[in-house]
């Protein structure tokens, strides 16, 4: 057995978005090393259609399927309370759920941003040891868009900066706190999902619909990952105990790697 696999061996984890692209690939990963999962989504349909797959790939009593709009507070604490009433714990939460939205940019934020804090403050609820729990482990999800900003998501690339920001903060609070959580963010670029192909919609690019040529001139140039590449990634933020704060990259051409920070001076 390997360390990874008796590092998530009966451990529970909670993941947003949890049903399709990066969510279902990171459920999968986690399922296989023995971890129990705990899939939020908002899609009920998409969301019972992945349960069913993760059940005949992984046993019935593996994990379940929460239907949860994010950006609704009282239903993503519920969704929290739920995971540990029916595992008995907690001890990961990914916090992926994302959408790109230009035309209606207020909801993008509540996504994208909003409901990542909101999610890292549920997960300490629940896991840090200020509350009394025994630790953790949230890792957020953020954007390559952070680093190689798009004229054609300019909010979508503020609330992908915000998750950076917001990630390193409370991982040094936690850190300082004594917590007993870490707390990551990873970036990945243009991946394989239904987020991607959002692009080529009016609904929701909005004015910056007429750029979709240039996006995907983009996609051709830095080329699209697969899933299962960020799922491989999110697994070392969660077992590597020397990391914390850490903001990992995910290109095509790189693969994965971390970016490095100057140290402050005065």
């Amino acid at each position: 057995m390997t360390f990874e696999e008796m590092a998530l061996r009966g451990k529970v984890a909670l993941v947003t978005g949890g049903a399709q692209g990066i969510g279902k690939a990171v459920a999968e990963a986690l399922l296989q090393k023995e971890a129990k999962v705990a899939v939020v989504d908002l899609n009920q349909s998409v969301g019972e259609e992945c349960k069913k797959d993760l059940d005949q790939g992984f046993g019935e009593g593996s994990s379940i399927f929460i239907e949860c709009d994010v950006t609704d507070g009282e239903k993503l604490k519920d969704a929290f309370k739920s995971t540990v009433n029916h595992f008995g714990r907690l001890d990961i939460a990914v916090n992926n759920a994302g959408i790109n939205n230009e035309k209606y940019w207020e909801k993008t934020i509540d996504v994208n941003l909003t409901s990542v804090v909101k999610g890292t403050y549920l997960a300490l609820e629940h896991m840090s040891k200020e509350h009394g729990k025994e630790g953790g482990v949230i890792v957020n999800v953020s954007s390559m868009a952070a680093f190689l900003h798009s004229p054609h998501q300019p909010v979508y690339t503020a609330t992908k900066y915000g998750v950076i920001g917001f990630t390193r903060a409370i991982a040094d609070a936690a850190a300082m706190g004594n917590y007993g959580v870490r707390i990551n963010v990873v970036c990945p670029a243009f991946v394989d999902t239904t987020l991607l192909q959002s692009i080529e919609l009016e609904d929701n690019m909005g004015k910056y619909h007429k750029f979709k040529d240039e996006i995907k001139q983009r996609m051709d140039k830095f080329g699209v990952l697969d899933p299962s590449i960020i799922a491989e990634g999110i697994q070392t933020l969660i077992t590597d105990e020397s990391l914390n704060g850490a903001v990992m990259k995910i290109t095509c051409s790189k693969g994965i790697h971390f970016h490095t920070y100057e140290p402050l001076s005065a």
